[in-house]
């Protein structure tokens, strides 16, 4: 190999395991992947079977799905955009990078925090960018601050924010974005605005960078809220001006997203009530497990404000987070992602849990956690 070398994605390797526990017929709860159990909506699939009798899916990209997403913007989060900004996507896999082979140029250094989306820092190398990691920790929040990006120096490049963010679910108001996005532009620092997880947020709605700056990259998902990750769709929102060389980089490297999860995609967003109830349902299963694991002794957490991960401390417990993690899929069939893959400094301590699954599961984990970590030792 002549490419940069990048860490594993060591989730892979949970999900591995459980699903060789699947196939001798052992239990396994899934909670180590971002990704819902639930289906995608029901009118969703309902629309892909009759699109399956009656289009022969070539390579396509709906208008109708780029215009759903701009009433999408009209009326979630008050903001006029043009349907040449949006471009559609095979998963925000694919829009981040394009994004990053667009905008950088190899060499170019592209700020990220630290814990964060492992792909982030990953894809960066691979693209043989340089990843500089803002280390932003629970004793704030787990929120970047301006006076963190003033910090680096040289600028970098790029700035990659996520609102709420991957591990942890924190998420940043309208001041607190305004203020990193204010220091971007004083610095030349372009800014790529992660927002899969919006619409899954407890107590308040999540600002979209779009409200503050227009020129933010904007990368979006139907893999989350709209519960369609193996559908591999998503879409960007860039500046006009840049809208068909980024194209140019997408239809080089990915041609068009599936044509089938476009269809589905124009029929989820209408599901309102359905995606309604998910959320809640999520919004219960972070109060149960928050709960549920402080009697088991793991209480150093922040309450995530969106998404549905927990990012635990677990330093009481184990100074190796992958081999935990390894032996609760093995030994009591609870997935969990280890902290390395999101902070390769300090992840060791900690673990993620996705609770983006059935009430019946979290109490399932609870459970057999409870009769395992008595006993567990390394």
């Amino acid at each position: 190999m002549r490419g940069p070398s990048v860490t594993p994605f060591y989730a892979g390797d949970i999900g591995v395991r459980g699903a060789a526990r699947v196939r001798i017929g052992l239990p396994f709860i899934p909670m180590h992947y971002g990704q819902p159990s639930a289906g995608a909506p029901p009118a969703a699939i309902a629309t892909a079977q009759r699109v399956l009798d009656r289009d022969p899916l070539g390579y396509t990209e709906l208008l109708e799905l780029r215009e759903k997403i701009v009433a999408y913007y009209a009326a979630t989060h008050g903001v006029d955009v043009h349907i040449d900004r949006v471009l559609l996507t095979a998963g925000a896999s694919a829009a981040l990078v394009a994004a990053y082979a667009a905008l950088f140029r190899p060499g170019d250094r592209v700020a990220m925090l630290r814990p964060g989306y492992p792909a982030y820092r990953n894809s960066l190398t691979a693209l043989r960018l340089e990843p500089v990691e803002i280390h932003c920790g629970p004793g704030q929040g787990f929120h970047p601050t301006p006076a963190q990006l003033e910090a680096l120096q040289p600028a970098p490049q790029g700035f990659v924010v996520a609102s709420p963010a991957n591990p942890t679910g924190a998420m940043l108001d309208s001041q607190q974005l305004s203020a990193l996005l204010s220091t971007c532009r004083a610095r030349g620092i372009r800014v790529i605005s992660d927002e899969i997880y919006h619409g899954i947020s407890f107590g308040r709605r999540a600002v979209s960078a779009l409200e503050i700056d227009s020129g933010t990259i904007v990368i979006n998902s139907f893999s989350k809220l709209y519960r369609m990750p193996g559908w591999r769709l998503g879409w960007m929102v860039v500046p006009r001006d840049w809208a068909a060389q980024i194209h140019s980089y997408l239809i080089n490297m990915f041609l068009t997203p599936s044509t089938l999860a476009q269809h589905a995609a124009i029929a989820a967003m209408d599901e309102h009530e359905d995606l309604e109830r998910w959320v809640r349902i999520y919004e219960r299963n972070r109060s149960r497990l928050i709960e549920g694991l402080a009697t088991l002794g793991i209480t150093r957490i922040v309450p995530p404000d969106g998404a549905f991960y927990l990012y635990a401390d677990i330093g009481h417990l184990t100074r190796d987070s992958m081999q935990f993690c390894l032996r609760a899929v093995d030994e009591i069939g609870v997935g969990l992602a280890p902290g390395i893959d999101f902070d390769p400094v300090e992840g060791h301590r900690f673990v993620r849990f996705s609770f983006a699954v059935t009430p019946d599961e979290i109490e399932g984990a609870l459970e057999r956690l409870a009769a395992w970590l008595p006993h567990y030792s390394e």
